[in-house]
């Protein structure tokens, strides 16, 4: 007969064997780890993950403004001003397009080989910027939209000039009509349309010098936490320990330290190129626009006023706003220049003035009947004409907006690179931050093993 087995023998149940495989329940979990927080050892490792996820997010924060800011700077540079100024140079390619047409209608069968050619090569710059400007002009609807109808537009003016040229080469007087007609197409439909996109393109530019020049305040807020968490930690600490210097918390404090000062420097020299390139510049360059903008105006007003022939005097007061706004525009690019385009605005101011006075000398022959000598004194090729003195405005100004296009570019460029290392030193110095708090509380806990 065999011996019984002992119930305490017998074989575990499932849930025995279930509760052995898992270990304590999770109650039980927290209550041990709750135990450990409470003493020295806990609190120290608690303190040495809490410091340092703060060190480490703080190094992203940081690289993460930091990188958005020169992302911005870079669109400045490489994007938004370029295309700001192709929409200025748009505007005035059909600008002087326009001018020139009428300038050859006049010259009628003396029209010079230049003329002629400075007219195609206008409408052939303007069709490649509008090109260029439909590729680079994502995002933007409105951009996209403007373009898209000056593309449509651009054939049919030139097929208007066309048209008036035959016309005037059989000696037809529809002609004059047809350029007159082609001009206001210009004037009312193309050229408002360019000055709507060199807008849309100036507020790209503004917003990017907005984000570029954005303040990281979250990056300074976060900075200065962890400093503050940090030195009251090591406080905490001398207080129980009575050591003073903790080499690895005080490494660390030196890193946060030097990655604020590193922030802080790389942002106001960033601010202070990206200031220029405004002063040098951008504001320069929109005055220089402008003053380009009305110089054509009123050479195209005092060619269609001959073209008209005194039938009305809608051009003579075009030419009367045009060179008043051309005055101003001159006087407020002079005062914005940089010292290197002030030599081109002094040649520009004279011979504007060389300009109004022949004006008024063709104007003044114009109205006494010797319609042929105003002709030779506004076109011709003579270097006291108004054509002269024009274009020696024009190149003149030309040769401020490279000036000024150069000084942009060089502050730009620097107000970018200002910020390009300190990304990477914000993320360097995060990890020798962490690392000094790992290693100077490591060393505390050390003591208690």
């Amino acid at each position: 007969m065999g011996t019984p087995v002992p119930q305490s023998a017998a074989p575990w149940s499932p849930a025995a064997r279930q509760s052995a495989a898992t270990g304590p329940p999770a109650g039980r979990r927290r209550d041990r780890w709750r135990a450990a927080a409470r003493t020295a050892p806990g609190r120290l490792r608690l303190a040495a993950t809490g410091l340092t996820l703060l060190v480490l997010g703080l190094g992203a924060l940081t690289g993460w403004q930091v990188t958005d800011r020169s992302q911005a700077a870079d669109q400045v540079v490489t994007h938004s001003q370029p295309l700001s100024q192709n929409a200025a140079e748009i505007y005035r390619s059909l600008a002087d397009a326009d001018t020139t047409a009428a300038a050859g209608f006049l010259q009628a069968g003396n029209e010079p080989a230049a003329t002629r050619q400075r007219y195609e090569d206008d409408l052939a710059n303007a069709t490649s910027l509008l090109t260029q400007a439909a590729a680079r002009s994502d995002g933007s609807a409105q951009a996209q939209n403007l373009i898209s109808r000056l593309n449509q537009q651009l054939p049919v003016y030139a097929g208007l000039v066309d048209t008036a040229r035959a016309d005037d080469r059989q000696g037809l007087p529809l002609g004059a009509a047809y350029l007159r007609y082609a001009s206001d197409t210009m004037q009312t439909q193309l050229l408002p349309q360019a000055q709507q996109l060199y807008q849309v393109e100036l507020a790209r530019l503004d917003r990017d010098y907005s984000d570029a020049r954005a303040t990281p305040w979250a990056a300074y807020a976060l900075g200065v936490i962890a400093l503050a968490v940090l030195v009251r930690f090591q406080w905490t600490l001398f207080k129980r320990t009575n050591r003073v210097f903790n080499s690895g918390l005080l490494a660390a404090t030196g890193a946060l330290v030097l990655m604020l000062a590193w922030l802080a420097g790389g942002t106001l020299l960033a601010d202070s190129g990206l200031q220029r390139s405004i002063d040098q510049g951008a504001a320069p360059l929109r005055a220089l626009d402008q003053a380009r903008t009305d110089t054509l105006q009123a050479r195209t007003a005092e060619n269609l006023n001959l073209v008209a022939r005194g039938s009305t005097t809608q051009y003579a007061d075009q030419w009367t706003t045009a060179a008043k706004g051309d005055s101003d525009a001159l006087d407020q690019a002079a005062r914005l220049a940089p010292s290197g385009a002030r030599s081109q605005l002094a040649t520009a101011r004279a011979r504007f003035t060389d300009w109004t006075k022949g004006h008024d000398t063709a104007d003044q022959k114009n109205n006494a009947g010797d319609y042929q000598g105003a002709l030779d004194a506004t076109v011709g090729s003579g270097p006291g004409s108004d054509a002269a003195a024009f274009d020696a405005v024009d190149q003149s100004l030309a040769k401020a907006v490279q000036v000024e296009q150069d000084d942009f570019t060089s502050a730009a460029n620097d107000g970018r690179d200002a910020t390009a290392t300190v990304a990477i030193a914000a993320g360097v110095l995060a990890l020798l931050a962490a690392g000094g708090v790992l290693t100077g509380i490591g060393r505390r806990l050390a003591e208690y093993r």
